[in-house]
């Protein structure tokens, strides 16, 4: 992901260096790669500096007149722990550059140094930097609108959100296609949030209604349609109008009333039980099963026109089985917003635990996984304990394995970039680089 595509491809570069001839020639460096640059002599003019205009990613130099490369460090730090920082050592200070990294640098450079290395450094820091502030944007929509992302980065997951971002500001209806719990309902949300539609989010569940009141929660009633209809009530469709209307379980809704709401499709009208007039309804319709509905079209159980009706437009969800390299981030989530729901911290679990989880086959899908989260951060075992007597190999190896397994699964997310895989693994790069190591991995073979 460029830094650019994300939106913050514009965020300048701050450039701290006290020398005028290396300030000038980075300056030139980084111009010709068409990033925007901020050149200061000393720390304080790029604090001052930060504090009227948000950079993309620091360069410094450690060894600075007046405040040093490490105390700027500990001071933009302080003001934004995202912030990427890069710092500039001299030849062979191993020393000042491992404490860099202790101290949350994103990355050092050692002079002298190649064009291509500052290039190449400061362009991963910002993609660094735009996916943090995508990450800080969709934290404060979820405080302020309680809505979920649509997490993973598995390629099932990554078509997703592509076909999301493509349907979503059409006004073409949509059939979601997955396994009880999937996150069909996050998806259409999703879809609702990003069309640009004012109008309100209204879900029903089609298996939950029974037959005797579907049609008039559907569609409405007028006064006197029916014995209790005291007054005229607005349906769900009508109810809908200017805004999304998602009705899950779709495959349950009853066959005399998919006649009605092909109606509501095709002329975009609803017509209110007891009542003659066509009401004029502007809603988008996303509609979700758990069945194949051509199979149950073809055994007459759900109406063939209406299956036409629906899948102009498709979106498959794939079952958390498929996507298990999704695992790590779901968890990741789903703990997070536990712990704050119960108001109690996020507990730590670590590759043991992960190789647990990858030998579920998840029947509940990602509902279910949100419930061992729940139960984990309420200090309740997660129900995957190895049963008694089950031969194993020796949990060392085990453990061994499954970050392997892990290593490699971020690797070939990130095209074996290693910074990218350390921020997705949540390590320090020294962290990942010594595991690489020891685990005789090579990034090189993962770079597409």
């Amino acid at each position: 992901m460029a830094a650019e595509s994300a939106g913050y491809g514009r965020l300048p570069v701050f450039l701290v260096e006290d020398d005028p001839d290396v300030r000038r020639g980075c300056e030139q460096t980084l111009a010709i790669a068409g990033l925007p640059v901020r050149a200061f002599a000393d720390a304080e003019g790029a604090l001052a500096a930060f504090a009227r205009e948000l950079p993309g990613v620091v360069v410094s130099d450690v060894r600075l007149p007046g405040r040093d490369g490490l105390a700027l460090l500990r001071e933009l730090r302080q003001r934004d722990r995202e912030l990427p920082v890069v710092l500039v050592t001299g030849h062979g200070d191993v020393a000042m550059a491992v404490q860099a990294m202790r101290e949350g640098a994103h990355d050092f450079i050692e002079k002298p140094f190649a064009a291509e290395r500052l290039t190449k450094v400061v362009q991963q820091a910002l993609e660094k930097r735009a996916l943090l502030l995508e990450n800080r944007r969709l934290r404060e929509r979820l405080d302020e609108h309680g809505e979920v992302p649509v997490i993973g980065q598995s390629p099932g997951m990554v078509a997703v959100r592509r076909l999301i971002a493509a349907l979503a500001a059409t006004d073409v209806d949509i059939l979601i296609n997955g396994e009880t719990g999937c996150g069909k309902e996050v998806v259409a949300r999703a879809i609702h949030a990003a069309s640009g539609r004012r109008g309100p989010f209204v879900a029903i569940n089609c298996a939950a209604l029974p037959e005797s009141v579907f049609e008039s929660e559907m569609f409405g009633h007028e006064a006197g349609a029916f014995t209790g209809a005291g007054k005229r009530r607005i349906g769900k469709v009508e109810y809908a109008s200017g805004g999304t209307l998602f009705l899950d379980e779709i495959e349950s809704m009853p066959l005399a009333l998919q006649a009605k709401l092909l109606r509501v499709l095709q002329e975009r009208v609803v017509e209110r039980l007891g009542g003659n007039a066509a009401v004029p309804v502007d809603c988008r319709v996303l509609a979700a099963t758990k069945e194949n509905l051509a199979e149950l079209s073809a055994a007459g159980r759900f109406r063939a026109d209406l299956y036409y009706r629906l899948n102009v437009a498709s979106l498959d969800l794939p079952p958390l089985r498929e996507r298990k390299e999704d695992l790590p981030l779901l968890m990741g989530y789903f703990l997070h917003q536990a712990a704050q729901r119960y108001g109690r911290p996020a507990p730590e679990w670590g590759a043991a635990d992960l190789l647990r989880w990858q030998a579920h086959d998840w029947p509940g899908n990602v509902r279910e996984l949100k419930n061992v989260a729940d139960r984990l951060c309420l200090g309740l075992p997660d129900g995957f304990a190895q049963a008694a007597g089950e031969a194993s190999p020796a949990l060392a190896a085990q453990v061994e394995r499954a970050e392997r397994s892990i290593i490699e699964n971020a690797l070939q997310q990130c095209a074996g970039n290693v910074a990218r895989a350390a921020d997705l693994l949540q390590l320090p790069k020294k962290t990942l680089y010594d595991k690489l190591a020891r685990h005789g991995i090579a990034a090189d073979a993962f770079r597409r």
